[in-house]
């Protein structure tokens, strides 16, 4: 049950479908480091769609040969 305050958070499925990759894309980046924020209640894992947008506009480059280093 989510208040007026409190996003409702996407399971594995759901922010997969929202940044257009599949599931196993975003466990892998779970065990490998690099992906979204997510967060673990229980066993189920979850991400904020706040945290997806982030991620996303974190990942934003100019060219093939942007490392993404700002100065």
């Amino acid at each position: 049950m989510s208040s007026p305050d409190t996003p409702k958070l996407l399971n594995v499925n759901e922010a997969a479908g929202r940044l257009g990759v599949s599931e196993s894309y975003l466990n892998k980046l779970r065990l490998t480091g690099g992906g979204p924020p997510f967060v673990k209640i229980g066993v189920r894992v979850v991400y904020d769609p706040a945290d997806l947008i982030a991620w996303v506009e974190s990942h934003k480059r100019q060219s093939t040969s942007d490392l993404g280093v700002r100065a």
